[in-house]
């Protein structure tokens, strides 16, 4: 703003009108920290070497610095950053409202301005020039707020970092095996970050699905490191009302899996589950663009991983299909699942492959004549299921090999 009017204020009464405000100025900074310390109770304030309250010093700064400005001329009076940026670094440390920092400048540059109009009548300054006095004051208030809220900002951003170096640290310690006594071995770490000690948890692993992903928000209470390759989640308390639905939410877009519900003490074995789950679905074997709940993979996460053992045992078990051509052994093995699950007949296995039971029931004669005995035995027929439902969920032949 250029002060036109202000301008043409004779030198002597501005000379005057600063000389009173300056004289005056500890005084007129003590009165506006006492109202503002009525209005605003807050604890002990920071005090400097001297053992002056800083903001007692920083008002006295404010005032004399807009005035000083004022009378070398300045269109425009600026702000004595580093201490209001300092203030509003305290604000941050504190954890206060930005909000309630405002308020408090505005107290005091009304409470400024109520002495300066007195002061200006006294002088004998015309009110138009006041009015301009008034709105240049009122933007020395908006400079004063800008400087804070990069104070504000730059400690915000400090605790935040600190919280999340923490919180890192806190994670890794709770995946580092099991805890016995988890008040013991945790307590403190978490107790510096304000997390409660859950009873249960759940941890996740997620794939990004960018290199620059935004992190999932998932709030305060789950812990998150986002700087692991594949971030790694901590969920408290994971079966309270609504909990999952949040993190469903927060993750959308993303791929990884969710370990079981285990006792805080082991939540290793929760992480073991959702690490294996997302090998899964990085080979393909489970879908991505999802979190997946490994409580709904049961199946999968017991029997894909295993594929050594069930390839051993599929050489065993399912021997008698080499003496077939591939179709046939297809068509053998998907009947030969189909008794077993239902535990039927030849109805029942026809209503479970869509087929007629005539040829449900050729098929079964096939089957006992190529195992034998060996269908009556329940051991083998669990072990036929588990390598039958593998290959089925791998989406592969389920015939042994071919005769070479």
């Amino acid at each position: 703003m250029t002060r036109r009017v202000w301008n043409d204020v004779p030198q002597p009464k501005v000379d005057r009108f600063a000389a009173i405000v300056l004289a005056e100025s500890a005084d007129l900074a003590g009165e506006i920290l006492r109202t503002i310390r009525h209005d605003f109770p807050r604890p002990r304030l920071t005090e400097d070497e001297s053992g002056e309250p800083k903001s007692l010093a920083g008002i006295r700064h404010a005032i004399e610095g807009f005035v000083q400005q004022l009378v070398s001329g300045e269109a425009d009076p600026s702000v004595p950053d580093e201490v209001f940026q300092e203030f509003g670094r305290v604000e941050g440390v504190k954890g206060r409202s930005l909000n309630s920092l405002q308020a408090v400048y505005r107290l005091g540059v009304r409470l400024a301005w109520r002495r300066f109009a007195e002061i200006g009548q006294q002088v004998d300054i015309a009110a138009p020039a006041m009015y301009e006095l008034a709105e240049s004051g009122f933007k020395y208030l908006d400079g004063l707020v800008e400087q804070s809220v990069r104070g504000y900002a730059e400690a915000a951003a400090r605790q935040e970092g600190e919280r999340l170096r923490l919180q890192r640290r806190l994670i890794e310690r709770l995946l580092s095996g099991h805890h016995p006594d988890p008040t013991q071995t945790l307590g403190e770490r978490a107790a510096r970050i304000g997390w409660e000690l859950p009873a249960s948890v759940a941890v996740g692993v997620l794939i990004r699905p960018a290199r620059e992903a935004v992190a999932p928000a998932l709030g305060r209470g789950v812990l998150l490191d986002m700087e692991s390759e594949q971030p790694r989640v901590v969920i408290p308390d994971p079966d309270t009302a609504g909990r999952a639905d949040h993190v469903r939410r927060a993750t959308a877009g993303w791929s990884g899996a969710i370990g079981p519900t285990v006792p805080l003490a082991v939540a290793v074995e929760s992480l073991r589950w959702a690490e294996t789950a997302v090998r899964l679905i990085e080979t393909g074997l489970l879908p991505r663009g999802e979190v997946q709940h490994c409580t709904d993979r049961v199946e999968e996460l017991l029997l894909l991983p295993s594929h050594e053992l069930i390839d051993a045992a599929a050489a065993r078990c399912l021997t008698p299909l080499n003496s077939v051509g591939p179709s046939q052994a297809r068509r053998l093995a998907d009947t030969l699942l189909a008794w077993i699950e239902t535990s039927g007949g030849a109805p029942e296995v026809a209503h479970r492959l869509g087929i007629h039971p005539q040829t449900a029931r050729y098929r079964l004669r096939q089957i006992r004549e190529l195992w034998g005995d060996t269908l009556d035995d329940p051991d083998r027929r669990f072990e036929m299921l588990l390598v039958l439902r593998s290959q089925r969920l791998r989406a592969e032949p389920p015939a042994g090999p071919e005769p070479g």
